[in-house]
This record gives C-alpha cells, structure tokens and sequence, in this order.
C-alpha cells in the first residue's frame, strides 16, 4: 500500500579506501572489482518521496530546483514499482548536503537515500541486503551508503550476488576523513564515462583488477588486526593507481588540479614530519586524508595556512541509511 505522506530518508556519503572503478555489466551496474569504504558522518542527503496515482509523470526536484528525470533515478524508481506492483508516479524532493559532481560522492548519498524513501514510500520493507541491491541500480557507490562505517561492496556476477555489507570485526574504528574542499562545480568527466573510457583503452585496466583484489584483503585484514599504516597505505596507493588508469587511457584525461597536486605535497609533508595520514581522491580534484582521530585537529590546522579552514571538514564514521520521522 502506498504511503499517504511522504517518506524522508537519510543516506551519508561513503569514500571508498579501495576503489571501484569500471564496470563488467553497465545495464544493472555490476562492478569489474569489490571496493571498501568509509561512510561519512558529515556529509549526507535527505530525500522524501510519495507516490501519487494521478501524477502523470514523475515530478524531481534537487536542492529546491525542479529537474528532469535522470536515468539514475528512474532506474530506482521503475525497479520500485516493479516490485510494488503500482504504476504510481512519484514526487521526489531532494536535499544535498554535499557538493554535487565534484567527487565527494553525493550521488552515492542521494541514489541510497532515494531507494530507502522511495521502497518505503511503495509499501515495501526491504532488508539491507536488498536496499543495497536496489541503490546499486542507480549509482554502484550508492550500494555501500545503505551501511554504516566500513562497507565492503562485493563485485558479484549477477544481481542478486552484487550487494554491499558491512566489515564484521573491525577493530580500527579510531579513524577520521579530513574532507579539503578546493572546488564545488560539477567535473567535466562524469564517473561513468571515465570509467568506461579505462575500462576500454588503458593498457593498464587488467593489472589494475589484479593489484585491486590484493588491496581489498590488505585493507580488510588491515581493519580487523587495527593496523592503520597498513590500510592507509594502501588506501594511498590504490587510489593512486587507480588515477593512473584515467592517465594512460585515451584520450587521457585527469580528475586533479594544482590544488590537488598541493595537497598532495603537503600530505607527504606532514608524513616526512612523522604524522601519521595518508591521501586519498576518488574522481574529482577534492582530497580525503584518512587520519586517526588524535591527528584530525593538527593536520586541519597546518592545511588551513594554505587552505581556507571554512572548505576543511572533519568527519568521523557516519551511520547507515535511516527513516527521519519529521
């Protein structure tokens, strides 16, 4: 039965340790490897939905702007009143409270917010298990927001194998993202279209997939022995190599700028000096530094002589996707 009012959901962002990046089936958003990563307390989405009988199309506003439909979203929503069983439309009110496009994953907020409030708003009560196969439609990093602290998204092979879960037995939980938030505006390159540009010309794609899986069961042994050098490390370096793909593919293309290059400097500063941090940039020039919470103010405040500490943001681990009773 649908929903009289409308639902509002939460979803965090999440900022992957271990990346993901290109796809083995683009249609229904199965990866070509697993990736791990951190849900944020301080970035997020809020998002209601209600489904109306005599709407005549399906009505989406972002940030208080009316949009059209994206295919990201319809893929949500159409997979909702499939297994719903309405051919209700439904109006969807999203708010942002992250930049949007510029790879500080507010997609994967917003796309996991979208399929808790909307499967609600349908009548549906989905597990987890099954939310993070239904926001894996609309955005595969959305998969891994449903979940709270470390999320692992195992690559699978079909739909029904292709799902996020959180990392059972961790015990390094003492760490915090320091966000450096050097631009807003949407990248030129989507993620997707970076993706399959890699996936298809860099002659590196395939020892890529190899160094990934060993830097999965790095980082999650990493997570389970509480050993944070380790799983920064290789945090460090599988973003990095991932970055490469997108250098050696063709055309090359590049996600940093000179403040992304900066930052970098002064992290491997910071490291020279004995401060234990490490780097890590998805697919946008903005920088994460995964640090233990002891570190978080020292290495804010020697950012912020360079930086404006307005655009620095601290965030521990945020919680899983969650209803918001208004």
């Amino acid at each position: 039965m649908l929903s009289k009012e409308p639902v509002l959901a939460r979803a965090h962002t999440n900022i992957a340790v271990i990346k993901y990046w290109g796809k083995a089936d683009e249609k229904i958003i199965i990866p070509q490897s697993s990736s791990l990563s951190l849900t944020l307390k301080e970035f997020y989405t809020d998002t209601a939905v209600k489904f109306l009988n005599d709407l005549k199309q399906d009505q989406i506003r972002i940030n208080h702007q009316r949009i059209p439909v994206s295919k990201k979203i319809m893929a949500v929503l159409n997979l909702v009143r499939k297994l719903a069983n309405t051919k209700a439309h439904a109006v969807v009110n999203s708010v942002n409270h992250v930049p949007t496009s510029a790879g500080l994953a507010s997609s994967a907020s917003g796309l996991s917010a979208l399929a808790l409030a909307s499967s609600y708003a349908a009548g549906l009560r989905l597990s987890k298990q099954d939310l993070s196969r239904l926001a894996r439609h609309g955005s595969g990093s959305a998969s891994r927001s449903i979940f709270g602290g470390w999320v692992e998204w195992q690559r699978g092979h079909d739909n029904h194998s292709s799902y996020a879960f959180p990392i059972k037995d961790s015990t390094l939980n003492d760490v915090d993202m320091i966000a450096i938030i050097i631009k807003k505006t949407p990248k030129k390159i989507s993620s997707r279209q970076g993706m399959r540009r890699s996936v298809k010309t860099s002659p590196y794609y395939g020892a890529w997939k190899e160094t990934t899986a060993k830097d999965l069961t790095t980082a999650v042994n990493a997570l389970q022995n509480d050993d944070f050098r380790t799983l920064g490390h290789v945090a460090e370096t599988n973003a990095m190599r991932m970055h490469a793909l997108t250098l050696s593919a063709d055309p090359p293309f590049m996600y940093f700028n000179g403040d992304t290059i900066k930052i970098i400097d002064l992290i491997n500063d910071l490291q020279a000096k004995g401060v234990n941090c490490y780097y890590t940039i998805d697919a946008g020039p903005n920088v994460k530094v995964i640090c233990q919470h002891c570190d978080s103010l020292r290495i804010k405040r020697y950012l912020s002589k360079f930086f404006n500490p307005n655009k620095i943001v601290i965030s521990g681990p945020g919680p899983g996707a969650h209803l918001i009773q208004k």
